[in-house]
């Protein structure tokens, strides 16, 4: 059975936070991915988080052994939290394209 030391997850979390601001710092205006490509994978990124939870429950529900309860909740709550920030950014993205279209010529 696996354990999970929050030491390390944290760990984990911090590294991952700054090689996002360092890639984010080392993209030039003009050059690199554009706002669509970054959408794009973003979504891309929230429905690979999504499958990976589906195939961890259904690998729990069989009775595999390789995989124990915490990991499968951990994997669910990461799914679900990125599904609702995405949903959150494209409510934002709909606010603000309703309000450019609003505005006077």
């Amino acid at each position: 059975m696996n354990t999970i030391d929050v030491n390390q997850v944290l760990t984990q979390m911090r590294r991952l936070e700054g090689l996002a601001k360092n890639e984010a710092a080392s993209v030039e205006p003009g050059q690199g991915a554009g706002f669509g490509d970054l959408l794009k994978q973003s979504i891309d990124k929230v429905n690979e988080t999504q499958q990976t939870a589906g195939e961890l429950k259904t690998a729990f529900e069989t009775g595999s052994r390789d995989v124990d309860l915490a990991e499968v909740m951990i994997a669910v709550q990461k799914s679900s939290v990125s599904f609702q920030a995405m949903v959150q950014v494209r409510n934002k993205l709909v606010e603000a394209y309703k309000n450019v279209m609003s505005m006077p010529v």
